[in-house]
């Protein structure tokens, strides 16, 4: 952050960004479709070029990156990227036509489905580098995207509760998750309990067409940049955020009290001056 944007008497404490463990599990998108492709390539070996050889692989792989978009969609809530993977695959197909690689479909469509997904790798970095998580001793600036730009500024008083989290590559390497939680409750997600059936469950809602009932419980989650996401080291920077958090909420009052008394020796100072 540059110290222009910071406010006045703003001091800048530290800057991180997410621990390149942190992102593993963004990694899986462009890995799982890589192993797709190295299967198929597997797979095509005991094929011939025929047309109904052709079709079956073709479907297969088809098949493959369509469950793969849904899967992977739903872990991660965003089917963006089952788009992205059905447009992969579409794209697949009309290389074959417009270029008539139909014969070569056995080599084309296992190296088109590694050499367009290994560029994943190099996304997941930029995105994991745009993540800049700004700690200053007025506020929580963090920040993070490639194409839109996400930001957010959060003063310390602001904060209600704070939580944490390590996997277990995050307590051997020592980096985790800070999640703030506002006082407006920005931080929580809900997760669904849904208990599904025929006769005796009570009609909440439709669940796949299933009658069904339903729990909501709130639980920390947020967006990657909008929490301290993969921050090393983990315990250092907890026990100063803590710390940031303690002073700015824990005692505004008392601040507020030597504010005035501060004044008050200020006027009182002035007075003697004028007497003098």
């Amino acid at each position: 952050m540059n110290v222009e944007k910071l406010l006045e008497n703003e001091k800048k404490l530290n800057e991180l960004v997410p621990h390149p463990l942190s992102f593993l599990k963004y990694h899986m998108l462009w890995l799982l479709p890589v192993i797709w492709g190295a299967v198929m390539l597997y797979f095509y070996g005991g094929m011939s070029s025929s047309s109904i050889d052709m079709m079956k692989g073709l479907t297969i792989w088809i098949a493959g990156m369509i469950v793969l978009g849904i899967v992977l969609s739903f872990l991660f809530i965003r089917w963006l990227i089952f788009l992205v993977y059905a447009a992969v695959s579409a794209a697949g197909i009309l290389m074959l036509w417009y270029y008539n690689l139909w014969s070569n479909y056995r080599w084309f469509i296992p190296a088109y489905t590694i050499l367009v997904f290994i560029l994943g790798l190099f996304i997941v970095e930029v995105y994991r580098k745009s993540h800049k998580y700004i700690i200053t001793n007025f506020r929580l600036i963090t920040r993070g995207g490639i194409i839109i730009r996400k930001e957010r500024s959060l003063r310390y008083d602001k904060i209600a509760d704070l939580s944490s989290e390590q996997g277990i590559l995050g307590r051997i390497f020592d980096f985790g998750n800070i999640i703030p939680i506002t006082q407006s409750g920005f931080g929580l997600g809900d997760d669904e309990a849904i208990i599904g059936g025929g006769a005796g469950v009570e009609k909440k809602g439709k669940f796949f067409g299933f009658a069904a009932a339903g729990r909501e419980i709130s639980t920390p989650r947020a967006r990657s940049y909008y929490e301290l996401h993969g921050i090393h080291p983990f315990k250092e920077i907890k026990m100063l955020f803590e710390e940031l958090v303690q002073d700015n909420t824990i005692a505004p009052y008392a601040r507020q009290q030597l504010e005035i008394q501060k004044k008050m020796l200020d006027l009182m100072k002035g007075k003697k001056e004028k007497e003098d």
